[in-house]
């Protein structure tokens, strides 16, 4: 993949950034931290640029973690629901075999009902002869 050459500007000090990702993407990125760097040091409290930043990788670290967990989360979720999903369709092939076994078993009964009755129908005509 081509690197960009990506120009950020945070907090009035300039950044160049190789990266392979979009220049879009990466000036969003930079946009982002330079906001919330200007919202901390708008505080009130005299917070240096230094201060500022390490407040906000905090904050995006604390980020990272809690999608990281919820990633996990969801995949745990998907890896239960293809175990249910894969019992469920056991159980169905299960079923759907022993429907024809019965299906089958009927069959063959119904076969011997019908053999049976032509017999006794057969021994009541020579019984009439």
């Amino acid at each position: 993949m081509d690197m960009n050459k990506v120009k950020l500007d945070i907090r009035g000090v300039k950044y160049f950034i190789n990266t392979d990702e979009s220049v879009e993407y990466t000036e969003a990125l930079g946009k982002r931290i330079d906001e919330r760097m200007a919202e901390i040091m708008k505080g009130g409290a005299l917070v240096t640029m230094t201060q500022a930043a390490v407040l906000v990788a905090l904050e995006f670290a604390d980020e990272l973690s809690k999608s990281e967990k919820n990633v996990e989360n969801f995949r745990n979720q998907i890896k239960d629901y293809l175990e249910d999903s894969a019992k469920a369709k056991s159980e169905r092939d299960y079923y759907k075999r022993e429907l024809e076994r019965i299906k089958t078993e009927a069959k063959f009964k119904d076969d011997q009902i019908n053999l049976f009755a032509k017999s006794e129908n057969k021994n009541n005509d020579d019984s009439k002869k």
